[in-house]
């Protein structure tokens, strides 16, 4: 076996590095810290994780991918692009290999199900070391370490990501040979990767998510360097010029959504504060602006004191527009925007804020754009959201009827009640 960690850390990583964070359409400046959907996902996997490993206890897991608590959390995970876009394809139902062996088989689902659990409960890098190796023990069946990826966002400082751009960056840049499907591959990647990032943290981040961005962009053929010339002088030759406008693209889709997420939270705080409530913008985008006018000076800095844990009131803090009664400093209305990201994990955010309140009286919104609806619609339907939420008010309004009555509701509305003429779909509508 080839230890990569024997292998001497390169001189010229410093310069990579910096070439990675210099370039503006880098995974390191569109996702790890360019990205509002990273910020947002890690509660929503956290949750959809504890979910999935509820139904493998409870016995309602399902014999597929398709429709089960994971194929939740794959989904929270695969909206974050680039890295993670592949994310879900190994844990796709292959029913003609019967792989990944934990849908159809119950004591690997347990298996997994037990493994999810104590990554949920670990506080110790020994024990998600622990954990890994008995599951790797297991030897199920088409189970691999693209685990990773999930148990990255549980622990994103002690387990890296795991995905074969990162494998091919890695083996480039140590002179390595480690293997995909391989547990001890992973584990000894994971090893150098954590030395490597301490010695260049000044530079990156403690979270690991930085440093597998960058094998990322050399294992993609983004970045060049010594043990990967080859291979990038031949995708320069057939495909790369093609990547790059294709990142290109994405970057400039990326900018555009933003630009119009943006327009709608500003609508969304004038008829607000036209309806007389206290408005309180997201945390990480309160520096944003729209017509000239600062969502800073629009809206108030703080939450009211709910009484929910720490870790919720941040989440809750990630939503994207909220109303408050100024009066009493309860959360009146809470709206999540969806331009192209999860449906699923803004539910999950208003899903906790509805779990937290400690009355009934707050009202939920998504509000994406008029071609989502039938996903709105599906995501409502969902078990996880249909069951036991009978009196959890979450409502749709598309971009579109938002824009075209914004002024109108600035003028006659007399409280958050006039939102009822413009929804589109309800939740309970679902139930019916």
């Amino acid at each position: 076996m080839d230890h990569a960690s024997s292998t001497p850390f390169p001189g010229s990583t410093a310069h990579l590095i910096g070439r990675y964070k210099a370039d503006p359409e880098s995974v390191y400046n569109t996702w790890f810290i360019g990205g509002d959907a990273r910020m947002k996902a890690f509660r929503a996997i956290r949750r959809g994780v504890r979910d999935a490993v509820d139904a493998i206890a409870g016995g309602t897991f399902g014999n597929d991918f398709r429709g089960s608590p994971l194929e939740d959390v794959l989904l929270a995970i695969t909206e974050q692009k680039q890295v993670f876009e592949g994310a879900a394809h190994p844990f796709y139902w292959k029913p003609k290999l019967r792989i990944p062996d934990i849908y159809e088989n119950d004591i690997n689902k347990q298996r997994f199900g037990a493994f999810l659990g104590a990554c949920l409960a670990a506080t110790r890098e020994d024990q998600l070391l622990d954990e890994i190796s008995h599951l790797a023990a297991a030897n199920i069946k088409g189970l691999g370490p693209a685990v990773a990826s999930i148990v990255y966002f549980l622990h994103p400082t002690l387990i890296p990501p795991f995905n074969t751009a990162i494998v091919n960056g890695f083996n480039a840049l140590f002179g390595s040979r480690q293997k995909l499907g391989s547990w001890q591959s992973y584990l000894t990647m994971r090893e150098t990767i954590i030395q490597a990032n301490a010695e260049h943290r000044s530079l990156l981040s403690k979270d690991l998510g930085a440093f597998a961005g960058l094998l990322f962009e050399i294992g993609s053929g983004r970045i060049v360097v010594n043990g990967n010339v080859d291979a990038a002088l031949k995708a320069l030759q057939e495909k790369s010029e093609k990547l790059a406008q294709k990142r290109h693209h994405q970057v400039v889709n990326e900018q555009r959504e933003e630009s119009e997420h943006t327009q709608v939270q500003h609508m969304l705080i004038r008829i607000g504060r036209a309806l007389n409530y206290q408005v309180f913008i997201a945390r990480n985008d309160r520096h944003r602006a729209c017509h000239g006018e600062s969502f800073a000076m629009l809206t108030t800095p703080n939450l009211p004191d709910i009484g929910a844990p720490p870790d919720v009131m941040d989440t809750i803090g990630l939503i994207d527009v909220l109303w408050l009664d100024p009066n009493c400093t309860t959360i009146v209305c809470a709206f999540e925007i969806e331009k192209s990201t999860s449906i699923y994990s803004g539910m999950l955010r208003l899903k906790d804020l509805a779990r937290s309140l400690p009355d009934r009286s707050c009202h939920y919104y998504l509000v994406a754009p008029d071609k989502r609806e039938s996903e709105v619609i599906a995501q409502m339907n969902r078990p996880a959201f249909r069951d036991g939420l009978a009196d959890f008010p979450l409502a749709y309004i598309p971009f579109d009827i938002l824009r075209q009555h914004c002024e109108a509701l600035c003028v006659l509305g007399d409280d958050h009640t006039i939102l009822k003429k413009i929804v589109r779909a309800t939740h309970l509508d679902t139930l019916r």
